[in-house]
């Protein structure tokens, strides 16, 4: 079970080089990777995307990439002579214009606004995706192993609320099963007070019983959520994406619970009805979380 949030980092220096990849992840309903690199990675976007994708299936991605080369290999120094040139003749005129010494050094001329650039040429592409692969999977690497981590924690805080909801379960098993017989002396009791005598139709107590039976009954709503709890644990041993499944197994859980206590003619079963109502919003939120 994995996290949809999670973050990882990572330096890889070769030679004059220096890449610096980051991912974060929150949650998202489906996945969505961004990337944000420097202009003369953006070529190397999609390979990114499909390593990312390939370990990734839910959450919202967002990777930023730093990319620095710290030597000459690659860098040609470019001057714009005839711009230089055109600063000089307009400096010259103005000296003479205004009166004042005309003497211009080299070193001046080259500060003024694009006469002096320093142009990178196309570096190997199959090295730079090389080198930029290993960092970013470094980073993945890290990034995975957050997300498994939040995912672990996540799985026991679940099995503590699944535990709590199939205790009270039973608990309603419980109380449920002297519902009916309860009833039975009580409609008896009543009819006789009413009719004042001794003597009841059996026939007729029988057709109330078995309408009151049918009404209250609520062995197959029990029987059905007692699944869905087995089916939870054993979604959760499993290693592929099991968010979407547990929220659909979550709404199930969720129907047979309000089915259970729609039906409640008692108070206690009506309680815990609530209790579990509780415990599965809980669930449903933390698994909100989970890949």
């Amino acid at each position: 079970m994995n996290s949809m949030t999670g973050f990882g980092r990572a330096k890889l220096e070769i030679d004059t080089r220096e890449y610096i990849v980051e991912m974060k992840s929150v949650n998202h309903k489906y996945s969505d990777v961004a990337i944000k690199a420097p202009r003369n990675l953006l070529y190397l976007e999609d390979k990114i995307r499909k390593t990312v994708l390939n370990k990734v299936n839910r959450g919202k991605i967002d990777i930023y990439i730093t990319y620095a080369n710290y030597g000459i290999e690659g860098k040609n120094v470019v001057i714009n002579k005839e711009l230089a040139k055109a600063y000089i003749t307009e400096l010259k005129e103005l000296a003479e214009e205004a009166d004042i010494d005309g003497k211009i050094r080299v070193t001046e001329i080259s500060k003024m606004p694009d006469v002096l650039n320093v142009k990178e040429s196309d570096e190997n592409e199959d090295m730079q995706w090389q080198e930029l692969s290993q960092c970013l999977e470094m980073a993945l690497e890290n990034f995975m192993q957050m997300r498994y981590n939040e995912g672990e924690k996540i799985k026991q805080d679940l099995e503590e609320r699944l535990n709590k909801v199939e205790q009270n379960v039973e608990k309603i098993c419980t109380l449920s099963t002297g519902l009916v017989e309860d009833y039975i002396v009580k409609l008896e009791q009543r009819v006789k007070e009413l009719l004042k005598t001794d003597v009841v139709d059996q026939s007729r107590l029988a057709q109330e019983i078995v309408i009151y039976s049918d009404k209250c009954s609520i062995e197959e709503e029990v029987t059905r959520l007692k699944s869905h709890i087995a089916q939870f644990r054993k979604i959760m041993q499993d290693d592929k994406p099991i968010g979407k499944k547990m929220d659909f197994l979550m709404q199930e859980m969720n129907r047979e619970t309000n089915t259970i206590g729609s039906k409640s003619v008692n108070l206690d079963i009506t309680n815990l009805v609530v209790e579990i109502k509780t415990i599965l919003e809980d669930i449903r939120e933390q698994i909100q979380n989970i890949e």
